[in-house]
């Protein structure tokens, strides 16, 4: 069974508003971010998740945990579980190094709604928000525990109210029943606009690129659905890791095919920004990283992304390894932050021309 993060206070809180129309110009724009923190992680041993390789050493000590570890094929995955030290320091680090990275936008407050992918679980979420974020006043982590075997789940921050309890739409891709386990829900959240309207978001994070592209073709099918099902007046945003490659995109036209007739895509609006991503093996960049943007249909006023504000958050130094891409986290030399690099956007509310 799926468990939210208890949400009746924000519901609240957006019920009790005015919607009343409001003029564009007095409106502040809305910050948007997706970031992939790469195996944000607690290290208690949560019961029906594969995170053994997230534990301090000394709980790495004991047969049992050997055993299990030597049957892992991936030589790097197999020395993460057996030499991980996922210690109280490193956790410290970790969530600091990722709260200095949101602090880039808006003055250091953080993005108003930020989409996570490969977060653990609501409490190590609710530690980046109530303790290294704090004076950002962000909501309860919004997470919904899925079907992932490793247990890494979407989720979203935000300051924004809730107008509804969130939905996760577990993964539906047929024919793929033994890699089930490798893939994560779409999570849906809809919020209060400071005019009173709604923005419907949705956090995703597709199957793995060394997945079949049959299984990424599901994932944006899944999508069109769930959008095409929200009422003509929800603006709408996707945001996350949709694990499309540039050269996959270019092979099998993902995005011309699924996106584009029914969203517009942030970063084509972003001058000079190469990706989110980069494949050291073939010297390519990739927007894994997307937000995407559909603005409601029907009346005078309407948000839409805001000129020359998409953009990528690499500028603090912690982000960014020598030849400039993004650097990894290591646990050992506390050092890096993800091997993903934010993608930000402001939307504004304009009059209709």
């Amino acid at each position: 069974m799926n468990k939210l993060f208890p949400l009746l206070p924000l519901i609240l809180i957006a019920c009790s508003q005015s919607e009343s129309p409001v003029e564009p110009s007095v409106i502040e724009p809305v910050t948007l971010m997706t970031f992939n923190v790469e195996n944000l992680f607690d290290n208690l041993d949560d019961p029906g998740k594969d995170d053994k390789a997230y534990l301090p050493i000394a709980a790495k000590q004991g047969d049992a945990h050997i055993a299990e570890c030597n049957e892992i094929e991936v030589t790097s995955w197999r020395n993460d579980c057996l030499r991980l030290d996922w210690s109280d320091a490193v956790i410290e680090h970790k969530l600091s190094v990722i709260a200095a990275t949101i602090r880039q936008v808006n003055g250091g407050r953080g993005a108003d709604i930020i989409a996570f992918q490969e977060v653990e679980n609501v409490a190590i979420l609710d530690r980046l928000s109530f303790e290294y974020l704090a004076d950002s006043n962000y909501g309860p982590a919004i997470l919904a525990e899925g079907n992932d075997a490793r247990g890494i789940d979407v989720a979203f921050l935000s300051r924004l109210p809730l107008r509804e309890s969130p939905t996760l739409h577990p993964m539906l891709i047929e024919g793929f029943s033994d890699r089930v386990g490798d893939t994560r829900g779409i999570l849906q959240a809809s919020f209060m606009l400071p005019d009173g309207s709604t923005l419907t978001g949705f956090a995703v994070h597709f199957p793995a690129p060394y997945h079949p592209t049959e299984m990424r073709v599901a994932a944006y099918e899944q999508l069109t659905v769930l959008r095409n099902r929200l009422p003509d007046d929800h603006h709408v945003f996707a945001a996350g890791d949709f694990n499309t490659t540039s050269t996959e995109d270019s092979r099998e036209g993902l995005l011309d095919r699924f996106v584009r007739p029914l969203w517009t895509v942030a970063h084509e609006q972003c001058d000079g920004c190469s990706g989110t991503h980069y494949y050291s093996r073939d010297d390519t960049w990739s927007f894994l990283d997307m937000i995407l943007f559909s603005p409601a249909r029907g009346g005078k006023t309407t948000w839409n992304i805001r000129a020359n504000s998409v953009q990528i958050a690499n500028r603090t130094e912690a982000q960014v390894a020598a030849p400039g891409i993004p650097l990894r986290y290591n646990a050992a030399m506390q050092s890096g932050v993800s091997d993903h690099w934010p993608l930000v956007l402001d939307i504004e509310l304009i009059e209709k021309q």
